[in-house]
Protein backbone atom coordinates (compact mmCIF):
# COMPACT_ATOMS: atom_id res chain seq x y z
CA UNK A 1 0.00 0.00 0.00
CA UNK A 2 1.35 3.38 -0.98
CA UNK A 3 1.10 6.22 1.53
CA UNK A 4 0.18 9.77 0.61
CA UNK A 5 2.93 12.30 0.12
CA UNK A 6 3.23 14.44 3.22
CA UNK A 7 3.13 18.21 2.71
CA UNK A 8 5.50 18.17 -0.24
CA UNK A 9 4.71 20.55 -3.05
CA UNK A 10 6.67 18.62 -5.65
CA UNK A 11 7.93 15.07 -5.83
CA UNK A 12 11.63 15.21 -6.65
CA UNK A 13 11.57 11.86 -8.43
CA UNK A 14 8.74 13.01 -10.70
CA UNK A 15 10.52 16.31 -11.32
CA UNK A 16 13.56 14.46 -12.69
CA UNK A 17 11.56 11.72 -14.41
CA UNK A 18 13.08 9.02 -12.21
CA UNK A 19 11.36 5.99 -10.72
CA UNK A 20 10.63 6.30 -7.02
CA UNK A 21 13.33 4.36 -5.19
CA UNK A 22 16.73 4.41 -3.56
CA UNK A 23 18.61 3.26 -6.65
CA UNK A 24 18.75 6.00 -9.26
CA UNK A 25 20.49 6.61 -12.56
CA UNK A 26 23.00 9.34 -11.67
CA UNK A 27 23.62 10.23 -15.32
CA UNK A 28 19.88 10.64 -15.97
CA UNK A 29 19.59 12.79 -12.85
CA UNK A 30 22.44 15.08 -13.95
CA UNK A 31 21.16 15.32 -17.51
CA UNK A 32 17.61 16.20 -16.46
CA UNK A 33 19.01 18.70 -13.93
CA UNK A 34 20.85 20.56 -16.69
CA UNK A 35 17.70 20.58 -18.85
CA UNK A 36 15.58 21.96 -16.03
CA UNK A 37 18.18 24.58 -15.12
CA UNK A 38 18.32 25.79 -18.71
CA UNK A 39 14.52 26.01 -18.90
CA UNK A 40 14.05 28.08 -15.75
CA UNK A 41 17.31 29.99 -15.58
CA UNK A 42 16.57 33.55 -14.39
CA UNK A 43 18.46 35.03 -17.38
CA UNK A 44 15.69 33.63 -19.61
CA UNK A 45 13.25 35.88 -17.78
CA UNK A 46 15.24 39.13 -17.83
CA UNK A 47 12.51 40.89 -19.87
CA UNK A 48 9.64 39.24 -18.00
CA UNK A 49 7.53 40.70 -15.22
CA UNK A 50 8.88 40.96 -11.68
CA UNK A 51 6.61 38.11 -10.62
CA UNK A 52 7.87 35.85 -13.43
CA UNK A 53 11.48 36.65 -12.57
CA UNK A 54 10.86 35.82 -8.91
CA UNK A 55 9.14 32.56 -9.87
CA UNK A 56 12.14 31.63 -12.05
CA UNK A 57 14.50 32.24 -9.12
CA UNK A 58 12.23 30.18 -6.84
CA UNK A 59 12.00 27.32 -9.35
CA UNK A 60 15.77 27.38 -9.81
CA UNK A 61 16.21 27.08 -6.03
CA UNK A 62 13.70 24.22 -5.85
CA UNK A 63 15.45 22.36 -8.67
CA UNK A 64 18.83 22.84 -6.97
CA UNK A 65 17.45 21.54 -3.67
CA UNK A 66 15.83 18.55 -5.37
CA UNK A 67 19.05 17.74 -7.25
CA UNK A 68 21.24 17.96 -4.13
CA UNK A 69 18.78 15.78 -2.21
CA UNK A 70 18.61 13.03 -4.82
CA UNK A 71 22.33 13.16 -5.62
CA UNK A 72 23.26 12.36 -2.00
CA UNK A 73 22.60 8.75 -0.93
CA UNK A 74 21.75 9.85 2.63
CA UNK A 75 19.67 12.79 1.39
CA UNK A 76 17.82 10.51 -1.02
CA UNK A 77 17.10 7.98 1.75
CA UNK A 78 15.85 10.74 4.05
CA UNK A 79 13.62 12.03 1.27
CA UNK A 80 12.15 8.57 0.64
CA UNK A 81 11.46 8.28 4.35
CA UNK A 82 9.85 11.72 4.37
CA UNK A 83 7.61 10.64 1.49
CA UNK A 84 6.53 7.77 3.73
CA UNK A 85 5.80 9.88 6.79
CA UNK A 86 9.12 9.71 8.64
CA UNK A 87 10.89 13.04 9.11
CA UNK A 88 14.55 12.81 10.12
CA UNK A 89 15.60 16.44 9.64
CA UNK A 90 16.16 18.14 12.94
CA UNK A 91 14.94 15.16 14.91
CA UNK A 92 16.19 14.39 18.38
CA UNK A 93 15.72 10.61 18.22
CA UNK A 94 18.75 8.78 19.48
CA UNK A 95 20.14 5.47 18.31
CA UNK A 96 19.19 2.71 20.72
CA UNK A 97 21.72 0.13 19.50
CA UNK A 98 24.30 -0.12 22.33
CA UNK A 99 26.79 -2.14 20.24
CA UNK A 100 26.74 0.45 17.48
CA UNK A 101 27.17 3.28 19.99
CA UNK A 102 30.13 1.54 21.65
CA UNK A 103 31.70 1.03 18.24
CA UNK A 104 31.22 4.72 17.47
CA UNK A 105 32.96 5.66 20.70
CA UNK A 106 35.88 3.42 19.76
CA UNK A 107 36.04 4.93 16.27
CA UNK A 108 35.95 8.45 17.69
CA UNK A 109 38.77 7.60 20.10
CA UNK A 110 40.79 6.14 17.23
CA UNK A 111 40.23 9.35 15.27
CA UNK A 112 41.34 11.51 18.20
CA UNK A 113 44.45 9.37 18.75
CA UNK A 114 45.58 9.46 15.10
CA UNK A 115 48.00 12.39 15.42
CA UNK A 116 49.80 10.68 18.31
CA UNK A 117 50.07 7.23 16.71
CA UNK A 118 53.42 5.81 15.59
CA UNK A 119 52.38 6.00 11.92
CA UNK A 120 49.51 8.52 11.62
CA UNK A 121 49.13 8.09 7.85
CA UNK A 122 48.80 4.31 8.09
CA UNK A 123 46.43 4.62 11.06
CA UNK A 124 44.33 7.10 9.04
CA UNK A 125 44.20 4.70 6.07
CA UNK A 126 43.19 1.83 8.35
CA UNK A 127 40.45 3.93 9.92
CA UNK A 128 39.27 5.09 6.49
CA UNK A 129 39.07 1.46 5.33
CA UNK A 130 37.06 0.48 8.38
CA UNK A 131 34.65 3.40 7.94
CA UNK A 132 34.26 2.60 4.25
CA UNK A 133 33.46 -1.02 5.08
CA UNK A 134 30.90 0.03 7.68
CA UNK A 135 29.33 2.50 5.24
CA UNK A 136 29.07 -0.12 2.48
CA UNK A 137 27.51 -2.66 4.83
CA UNK A 138 24.98 -0.13 6.14
CA UNK A 139 24.17 1.06 2.63
CA UNK A 140 23.38 -2.52 1.62
CA UNK A 141 21.21 -2.85 4.71
CA UNK A 142 19.49 0.47 3.96
CA UNK A 143 18.76 -0.53 0.36
CA UNK A 144 17.12 -3.76 1.53
CA UNK A 145 15.06 -2.00 4.19
CA UNK A 146 13.84 0.68 1.79
CA UNK A 147 12.96 -1.91 -0.85
CA UNK A 148 11.13 -3.91 1.81
CA UNK A 149 9.33 -0.77 2.99
CA UNK A 150 10.68 -1.30 6.50
CA UNK A 151 10.58 2.46 7.07
CA UNK A 152 11.43 2.61 10.79
CA UNK A 153 14.37 0.21 10.41
CA UNK A 154 15.54 2.19 7.36
CA UNK A 155 15.36 5.37 9.45
CA UNK A 156 17.59 3.75 12.09
CA UNK A 157 20.08 2.78 9.39
CA UNK A 158 20.11 6.35 8.02
CA UNK A 159 20.85 7.62 11.53
CA UNK A 160 23.79 5.21 11.73
CA UNK A 161 25.03 6.21 8.28
CA UNK A 162 25.06 9.82 9.41
CA UNK A 163 27.44 8.87 12.24
CA UNK A 164 29.77 7.14 9.77
CA UNK A 165 29.55 10.03 7.31
CA UNK A 166 30.44 12.52 10.04
CA UNK A 167 33.47 10.47 11.09
CA UNK A 168 34.59 10.22 7.46
CA UNK A 169 34.30 14.00 7.11
CA UNK A 170 36.29 14.58 10.30
CA UNK A 171 38.97 12.14 9.14
CA UNK A 172 39.23 13.98 5.81
CA UNK A 173 39.60 17.32 7.59
CA UNK A 174 42.32 15.89 9.81
CA UNK A 175 44.18 14.48 6.80
CA UNK A 176 43.96 17.87 5.05
CA UNK A 177 45.68 19.45 8.05
CA UNK A 178 48.59 17.04 7.58
CA UNK A 179 48.94 17.79 3.88
CA UNK A 180 51.94 19.98 2.95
Amino acid sequence: MRREFHRLTMNYFDLFGLPLGYEIDGAALASRYRELQRAVHPDNFAAASEQQRLMAVQKTAEINDAFQTLKSPIGRAEYLLRLNGIELRGESTTIKDPLFLMEQLELREALEELPDSADPEQAAMDLADRLEGDRKQMTTELRARLEGQAWEQAADTVRKLKFIHKLEDELSLLEEQWAP
